[in-house]
């Protein structure tokens, strides 16, 4: 792929479908590299609108709005990074050669949809997961809840970030998870997945990177992410996790059976469970993923700068540089135009970094920025990172 000018006949455009704060690190790499970034999400001021060429606002999963925007700016490459997106007209938008959808349009529709994904890995690939089952009506709910037993999960099959999910340990929390998980999903249309637990010793983020090297694909892995999550969202995460040599191998064979069986190019961010040797598939994002935050501060490349680089048919290195920890910055109160104290003191700690999205809007559990450490081991790193977060504050302008 040949890269040329932003604003001129040569330019390679590239439009993201999303515009959070990792669509924004996305921009920029893409910038790095000369290509001209089109940022669409469906609010103004989007973190990656703040750095792109141009934006859009619109809603994407609005098939006709959809088209209309790439029609208008006829991008090289369609870059998705959030779940709402019309994913049939994408499908139809690549059919059409109007553009090349990121990693594939195909990929986008199934990695979007939990049952899409999670139907492709245990049905056709017969890869392990936990139990489960679907759901369309709150007494469906209780019927698969009853099938995959107690105490389980309950998620819309599209939503993100922990939004709509919850824990039921019995019977008479269905209806109200029932309720939660329509105000948090993506679509009109109600649809639930329940998910038995596992009985898990952590959960790991694999990034895989399916790049070119001589013109044939190739699958390589970065060190294995560990994270922590409260309510389905991440609160920190860190590099490397240590693991069997089992494990890692078990965790790498499959995330390639997954990421093969998806294919194009690009970053996906595949989530296991692990208990000692046993590894289990949980689920996969076809782009940068947000426990792969810590690469920015543990990698020669971060995630955000292999994605850029796949996507592009560029070289990639996914070498560690050393361990690293992120800890998430929550806004605390509900207010717009907010402001930050205490920046100076979170980047006086050792080995801390920052990255303040600049997202227009605060709620109490709206991620608006991340502290990252780095350190010899992972341990002292997390505690870096959790010191530098817990001196940032969210307040009104």
């Amino acid at each position: 792929m040949r890269l040329g000018t932003p604003f001129s006949p040569t330019a390679l455009r590239v439009m993201l479908l999303g515009s959070g704060e990792l669509g924004k690190e996305v921009a920029i790499e893409l910038q790095r590299l000369g290509c001209e970034v089109i940022a669409c999400d469906r609010y103004a001021g989007a973190p990656a609108m703040q750095v792109a060429h141009r934006s859009h606002v619109l809603a994407m999963t609005d098939a006709k709005a959809l088209r209309a925007v790439v029609e208008a700016e006829r991008p090289h490459l369609i870059v998705p990074e959030i779940e709402a997106i019309a994913t049939d007209e994408l499908a139809r938008i690549e059919a059409d050669g109007l553009a090349i959808c990121i990693p594939t349009a195909r990929a986008a529709q199934l990695t979007m949809n939990r049952e899409g994904i999670r139907r492709l890995a245990a049905e056709e690939l017969g890869l392990p997961t936990s139990a489960y089952a679907f759901a369309s009506t709150e007494a469906e709910l209780a019927t698969a809840a009853a099938m995959t037993g107690f105490p389980c999960f309950m998620k819309p099959v599209m939503s993100s970030s922990g939004k709509g999910q919850s824990y039921v340990e019995t019977p008479d929390q269905i209806s109200a998870a029932w309720a939660y998980a329509l105000a948090g999903g993506r679509v009109e249309q109600p649809r639930v997945i329940v998910e038995g637990r596992v009985a898990f010793d952590f959960e790991i983020t694999q990034l895989t990177v399916r790049s070119l090297k001589d013109g044939v694909v190739q699958t390589s892995f970065c060190e294995p992410i560990g994270h922590r999550q409260v309510k389905g969202d991440y609160v920190e995460s860190w590099q490397p996790q240590a693991m069997t040599p089992a494990a890692l191998a078990r965790s790498r064979e499959i995330a390639a059976a997954v990421t093969d069986a998806l294919g194009g190019l690009g970053l996906f961010g595949v989530e296991l469970f692990v208990k000692g040797d046993q590894v289990w598939f949980s689920e996969v994002s076809p782009r940068p993923h947000d426990t792969g935050l810590v690469t920015l501060v543990t990698q020669i490349q971060s995630e955000f700068a292999l994605h850029a680089r796949a996507i592009l048919g560029l070289p990639t290195d996914v070498a560690l540089r050393e361990p690293g920890a992120s800890a998430v910055i929550y806004g605390g109160i509900e207010a717009r135009g907010v402001a930050f104290e205490g920046v100076a003191e979170a980047l006086a700690v050792p080995g801390a970094d920052l990255r303040l999205f600049g997202k227009p809007e605060s709620f109490e559990r709206r991620r608006m920025g991340v502290a990252l450490a780095r350190a010899a081991d992972t341990d002292t790193a997390r505690a870096r990172a959790a010191e530098a977060a817990s001196k940032v504050r969210v307040v009104e302008s």
